[in-house]
């Protein structure tokens, strides 16, 4: 008799970001069909006015309106306002993207550092942490850290400390700036496009936060790194230690370092420039002081000389009141001067350009599926009612117990639309808009949102970075979530505070 193997048992794989944002789709209309449907009265500038609230004929929505969602998420219909300039940002960004890297500009400037270093390793983990906090803040560095672990784990195994070291570094470092984005397109972005505020307002606390959470990560990994560097047994991973330093022998490595050309020089110096100009035109100068009308002045000053201003262009816009179509076409001209600077032929970089938005075509299309949710539900009049029984709900509520709630409300919801993009366009619409009844600004309700969607992903196994990185450290998930755990109660704890008094202020 022949011996049968039993069949592998099927285990749960959790759908894409797609899916789920699909079925929340069909959710929402159907409860189109339930909920009482209403309406607000406006001001001129389209915010909804408090207690205003009349009930209005309904609109269930049917399958035709359910497919029709995405792409009214994308266009925009009378309803609802399409994410077309978020997506086509994320697409350009995506391809600038491309650009600096087909020039290795980031890699080999990061394998530079490590190589200038070499002796005194430690001094890396401020100095990488930083630099990759800032990729994560800025553009929401993430996927692109993969590349620098097998470059780190190795010399940080050498020199006496462990591959979670090497892994907290890139991983902590880059998730602690998307926790505190400061114009991150796919976060802050996304979140201030679906509230119709600039991507710039709130940025001054955002920044504070920034540092504020970077410092507390700097000072967790270098106290467990001069800890296990004294004594290495209390390494969590000791136990392999062994196994780690055959798996990752440095004479395997490339001995003769990495030495950047000019061209790649000039590369890092343009990217940085880049988002220090989206950083400035973004920034409300005037709201923070009436009186900071320079840009403004300069504008019209440069504009209005004869040839000059023609040549610069008529559609100027000056620093302060930029939106998405300012540094959409800001990431498509700097792309263009990277290309001339590196002498990169046309082909090179028309081919990586493409590439680079291939890259990021998920993410903007996710954008508009993610819109969808609020196509139906303004469509089918619920909107209004939804957030008339927050109105109720919010009327006797302290604005930092909102923000606090706000906060945890997206930790959960982190681990079922792990898409920061998809999560903010998905339910910002209906949560910022809560958040003026509890007197909550919206770019602080936007912080709420990136700062648990950051939080949450420093460990979910959802996604493809944390599990990634462990893999290529050979480190398994539960070692890291002992690794992180005071970490994630500090991070959690100093969050709230922080989130609560801005409430309060």
């Amino acid at each position: 008799m022949k011996n049968q193997q039993t069949p592998p048992k099927k285990t749960f794989k959790m759908p894409s970001a797609y899916t789920i944002l699909f079925l929340i789709i069909i959710f929402v209309a159907l409860l189109t069909w339930m909920i009482p449907a209403g309406q607000y009265s406006t001001d001129k500038a389209g915010n909804i006015i408090a207690h205003t609230y009349r009930a209005v004929a309904a609109n269930p929505q049917g399958i035709w309106d359910v497919f029709s969602a995405p792409i009214y998420g994308m266009i925009g219909n009378d309803k609802t306002e399409g994410a077309i300039s978020i997506s086509l940002f994320i697409l350009v960004i995506g391809g600038f993207l491309g650009v600096v890297n087909q020039t290795r500009a980031l890699d080999d400037g990061i394998a530079s550092v490590v190589e200038k270093y070499k002796g005194k390793e430690k001094i890396l983990i401020p100095l990488l942490m930083i630099l990759f906090a800032l990729g994560g803040s800025t553009y929401g560095m993430a996927e692109e850290t993969i590349a620098f672990y097998p470059l780190l784990i190795p010399v940080m195994i050498a020199v006496g400390f462990d591959s979670l070291v090497a892994v907290a570094i890139v991983l902590v470092g880059s998730q602690v700036g998307c926790l505190a984005s400061t114009v991150n397109p796919f976060a802050t972005g996304v979140a201030s496009q679906t509230l119709n505020i600039s991507p710039g307002d709130g940025i001054l606390s955002r920044i504070v936060l920034l540092v504020i959470v970077v410092i507390i990560s700097i000072l967790y990994v270098y106290r467990y790194a001069s800890k296990i560097e004294k004594h290495p047994g209390k390494s969590l991973v000791f136990a392999q230690r062994e196994e780690d330093l055959k798996r990752f022998a440095l004479n395997n490595r490339d001995e003769a370092g990495t030495k950047m050309t000019t061209r790649q020089k000039l590369v890092l110096w343009l990217f940085g420039i880049t988002f220090l100009i989206m950083i400035m035109g973004l920034i409300p100068w005037d709201q923070i002081n009436e009186k900071w009308t320079f840009f403004v002045s300069f504008t019209k000053w440069l504009q209005g000389i004869p040839v000059l201003g023609s040549l610069v262009g008529s559609h100027l816009v000056p620093f302060g009141s930029w939106y998405f179509t300012e540094i959409t076409t800001l990431f498509l001209l700097m792309a263009v001067v990277v290309m001339f600077v590196f002498k990169m032929k046309e082909s090179a970089f028309v081919t990586s350009f493409l590439n680079g938005m291939g890259e990021f075509l998920g993410v903007a299309i996710i954008v508009a599926v993610a819109r969808g949710i609020q196509v139906i539900m303004n469509d089918g009049n619920i909107t209004a009612t939804v957030l008339h029984w927050g109105e109720m709900g919010l009327s006797n509520l302290n604005s930092a117990v909102f923000i606090t709630l706000a906060y945890i409300f997206y930790i959960p919801m982190s681990f079922l639309i792990p898409s920061t993009s998809g999560l903010a366009a998905a339910t910002m619409g209906i949560i910022g808009p809560m958040g003026k009844f509890a007197g909550v600004d919206p770019s602080l309700v936007v912080t709420a949102y990136q700062s648990a969607s950051g939080w949450v992903n420093l460990i979910t196994p959802t996604s493809g970075v944390v599990m990634g990185a462990l893999a290529i450290a050979h480190v398994n998930i539960t070692v890291w979530w002992k690794f992180m755990f005071k970490l994630m109660i500090y991070l959690l704890i100093t969050t709230m505070i922080f989130l609560s008094v801005l409430a309060l202020l």
